[in-house]
C-alpha cells in the first residue's frame, strides 16, 4: 500500500498561533548569534516566548483544535484505467 501523510491544522487561528511561536523561537536565537545578550534581554525574550506559548495553549483548551496528521492510502497495481476498462466490461 502506497501512502503520504500531511498535517493539517484545524483552523486559522491555531496557525497563526503557532507561527508567532516560532517567530518569537527564532528571534531569540538569531538575537544571540549575533552578540551577547544582557541579562534583561535574555529575559524579555524568555518571556515573549512563554507568552506566545500560553496563547497558543490557551486556545487549544478554549476551542479544542489540535494539530492533526490525515494518512491518506492508496492500493497498489490499480489505475484509472484498469478501473475504467473493468468498469466497461461489466456493461
Amino acid at each position: 500500500m502506497n501512502g503520504f501523510a500531511s498535517s493539517v491544522l484545524s483552523c486559522q487561528e491555531r496557525e497563526r498561533l503557532e507561527e508567532e511561536l516560532f517567530e518569537e523561537r527564532m528571534r531569540g536565537r538569531n538575537l544571540s548569534r549575533l552578540r551577547p545578550l544582557a541579562q534583561w534581554e535574555r529575559k524579555a525574550l524568555e518571556e515573549r516566548e512563554q507568552a506566545a506559548q500560553r496563547r497558543l495553549r490557551n486556545h487549544e483548551v478554549e476551542h479544542g483544535c489540535e494539530t492533526v496528521v490525515l494518512i491518506a492510502a492508496v492500493p497498489v497495481g490499480i489505475r484509472d484505467e484498469e478501473t475504467r476498462d473493468s468498469s466497461l466490461r461489466s456493461e
